[in-house]
Formats: C-alpha cells, sequence, structure tokens
C-alpha cells in the first residue's frame, strides 16, 4: 500500500459529497492520502460533510481548484466528469473520475488530449473488476487454464422500489430519469476487460422499454427505457454480451468462455464465489472437472471485505494512489476507461439505427481522436436539438401525471421541491 514518504501525504480533494463521501472516507493516512477539501453545489449538505470531516468545503469549482490539493476525485453527476476532469488536468491536479469518463465522443477524444499534455495521472473508477471473484477470474484467465477468451458476459440488473430511485433521483431534470438503457454498461464490460485484457472494437445493441404492467416504471418520472442487451466484439476476436439495468432478478455476474475451459461467479447463494469447469479433453487429467470455491483477496483481505461494493471501493483509492506514487499510470487508464464509456454512446446510436454495428475507436489514435473531436451527440433533454436523439427508444415519452405525482411525492420528502 501506498505510506507516508518524504513527499508527504496526498492532498486529495472531493467533488460530490453523495457518492464522493465514501472516496472521502476513504482518503486516509493508509493509503498515502490527506483528505483537505470537498466540493458541492448543494451548501447545506456540503457544511455538514465538511464539520463531519473537518476539512474546507467549496460550491465553487474554481475556487476548489486553488485550494492546495494534489489529486481530485470526482464523484459529481454522471454525465458530467469530463469537463471537470479536463479542468483539474489543466490545473497540474491528478484526477480519478467516477463512471462515465466521458458523456459524448467529443467529450472522450478531449479528455484522452488533456491527459496526455497534462502528463498527470488519469484513473477510471470502476469498481466492479476489483471485486474478489473478478480478481479471482483475472488469475486463473492468466494462468493459461481456460485457454484464449471466446465468449463473456456481464450483466448488472439492479432493480428496485420505485420510492427508493425516486429518492436517488429528485427532478425531472436529474440523470437517472433519462439517461438512455445502454450508457450505463462499465459495471457489465469492466470485469471482462479486466480479466482477459481485451478492448473493445464493435457494438451492436437492443433496447427494452419499460412495459405498461411495471408498478416501478408506473411511479417514477422517466424518459428513458428499462433495460439493454449490448453485444461487443474484443479486439481479440472474442464476443461479449452486455446485459443491464432495471430487470427483475437482481444480480451481478460475469462469465468467461475459453478454448480450454470455462469460469463464472455464482448465481444462487454467495455470488463470490467461483465456478471453475475444465472438461479437459483430449489433455492429462490435473484437475477435477468442475471446482466451485471461495477465493482470497489477492492483497488488503480484511480492508477490502469490509469496504463497499464487494471490495471493489477500497481497491480505487488504493490504486489511485498507488499510481500518484509510482508516476505510471493505473490499470484503468484513461484509454481503458473512455473505451468502455463510449460502449454506452455507440450501442445507443446502435439500438436508435436498427442494432446496426458502430465502432468504438481507439483512442490512442490521435487521428481518431480529431475524427470525433466535434461529435457533440448526446440524449440530453436539456440539450435537445433536431440532430440530438431523445433518451427512449420510444422516443420523446414524458412521465405520467399519476407518476410524476407520486415521485413528487418522495422528492419532497427527501427535501427536494422543485420540478
Amino acid at each position: 500500500m501506498a505510506r507516508r514518504t518524504s513527499q508527504g501525504l496526498i492532498r486529495v480533494g472531493v467533488v460530490g459529497i453523495g457518492r464522493g463521501y465514501g472516496f472521502a472516507r476513504a482518503a486516509s493516512e493508509r493509503m498515502g492520502m490527506k483528505l483537505v477539501a470537498l466540493c458541492d453545489v448543494r451548501e447545506e449538505p456540503l457544511r455538514a460533510a465538511g464539520k463531519d470531516l473537518g476539512v474546507a468545503t467549496y460550491t465553487d469549482y474554481e475556487r476548489f481548484l486553488e485550494h492546495e490539493l494534489d489529486a481530485v476525485i470526482l464523484a459529481n453527476f454522471f454525465h458530467e466528469h469530463a469537463p471537470l476532469a479536463v479542468q483539474a488536468l489543466a490545473a497540474d491536479k491528478h484526477v480519478m473520475s467516477e463512471t462515465a469518463a466521458c458523456f459524448t465522443m467529443s467529450q472522450a477524444a478531449a479528455l484522452v488530449d488533456a491527459v496526455e499534455k497534462s502528463g498527470k495521472i488519469y484513473m477510471f473508477a470502476e469498481n466492479y473488476p476489483y471485486m474478489i471473484f473478478n480478481q479471482e477470474m483475472r488469475r486463473i484467465y492468466h494462468t493459461g487454464a481456460i485457454g484464449q477468451f471466446v465468449y463473456g458476459e456481464g450483466e448488472y440488473v439492479h432493480p428496485g422500489p420505485a420510492d427508493f430511485w425516486n429518492s436517488i433521483s429528485p427532478g425531472l431534470a436529474h440523470w437517472r430519469n433519462w439517461l438512455p438503457a445502454t450508457y450505463y454498461c462499465t459495471h457489465a464490460l469492466a470485469p471482462l476487460m479486466f480479466i482477459t485484457d481485451t478492448m473493445p472494437s464493435k457494438v451492436n445493441a437492443c433496447v427494452m422499454p419499460y412495459r405498461d404492467d411495471d408498478p416501478v416504471g408506473a411511479r417514477r418520472a422517466v424518459r428513458n427505457d428499462a433495460a439493454s442487451v449490448i453485444t461487443v466484439r474484443m479486439d481479440s476476436g472474442a464476443v461479449v454480451k452486455l446485459l443491464q439495468y432495471h430487470l427483475r432478478g437482481e444480480g451481478i455476474w460475469v462469465r468467461v468462455h475459453g478454448s480450454r475451459g470455462q469460469m463464472e461467479n455464482l448465481r444462487q447463494g454467495d455470488s463470490n464465489m467461483v465456478r471453475l469447469r475444465r472438461e479437459q479433453y483430449h489433455e492429462k487429467i490435473t484437475t477435477p472437472r468442475e471446482q466451485i470455491y471461495l477465493p482470497n483477496w489477492p492483497a488488503e483481505h480484511q480492508a477490502a471485505a469490509a469496504a463497499g461494493h464487494g471490495g471493489g471501493d477500497y481497491f480505487m483509492n488504493y490504486h489511485f494512489s498507488q499510481a500518484i506514487r509510482t508516476g505510471k499510470q493505473p490499470y484503468l487508464d484513461v484509454y481503458r476507461g473512455v473505451a468502455m464509456s463510449v460502449v454506452g454512446i455507440q450501442a445507443w446510436r446502435s439500438a436508435l439505427a436498427d442494432s446496426n454495428t458502430f465502432e468504438i475507436p481507439d483512442f490512442h489514435d490521435k487521428a481518431a481522436r480529431k475524427k470525433y473531436a466535434k461529435d457533440h451527440w448526446n440524449p440530453d433533454p436539456a440539450q435537445h436539438t433536431k440532430d440530438m436523439p431523445w433518451p427512449s427508444i420510444l422516443g420523446n415519452i414524458k412521465p405520467s401525471k399519476a407518476a410524476l405525482a407520486y415521485a413528487k411525492k418522495v422528492w419532497r420528502k427527501c427535501g427536494y421541491t422543485g420540478e
């Protein structure tokens, strides 16, 4: 782990005190970090968080960047990360950004340019690869036990009651109420990229709207769809299927088929357990055909096990700190971050084009970045023009009066009084 050095502790500022509060608390001396500032537009909860953590608070991002900071952690809204990351990099700060890394193809190009120009560390805070079963499957894969990657599946199915979703998405303009179903794809894709060291190259997608008899959809102010299926062709020739979001049957599941075996985490029982199957045709039999077991953490067992998201949260600050200390970009660098993020963008294009194929450019290539530098296409209703898409496969849908009335009751209970 990162320890105190002659350089002292890494001074960290966190943007967004919702999801960011966990990052803020984890920015500890154990990580070689010191939390020094918080930034959020919500003054009252910001002041409370600043008092609780004993740090400076800012509602203005530019003033926040003027604080004596070494690194910025961005945990603001899903579609607003890239511009703040570019600004922080220009201010000579290291950046760790929550998902998504970018909201448009032009933002992807600009973000990579900014990282390369700055020479600073950029880490994409995608925590799902660092769940215990995904770290174990990466270990297995790199022993050669299941051969070469052929096919994979990643599922991020996350249903919940309407009251919960309304409480964390107050207001018609909140991103969770309009984000297309393909965009939140990194939790499903990142583990497969991490396990196999492959990158996406092309996508096709289908989207499923909410059904009329869904009691959750009928109580939410949504303008988007329930779920999506994305087929991704990887640079190795392997194929991946991603499934996400508001389907019934909650679960996080990853499956990898190789040329000589297959592995997955369990769907039933303890989902941290790994199932490894090797028929060993035309091979010397060296292991049982099937093994099911609970793996150990590869490092930092107790601290990781106590962290959120199956232990994945612990490794975000851990690897960010390590990267800053060593000066070496982390595994989840800007190129992997934008690649998995633009899968969601290009998949939305595919879904709206009858599932036609769209490329995932290699943003290492400056020519590819130049190609997309002015591509501002996005589904935010607040930015809609005749050249922009709506956030539902059905077009410009709007919540019913009954759904909006129900949602507003929950919003008011949470202290939100706007539309």
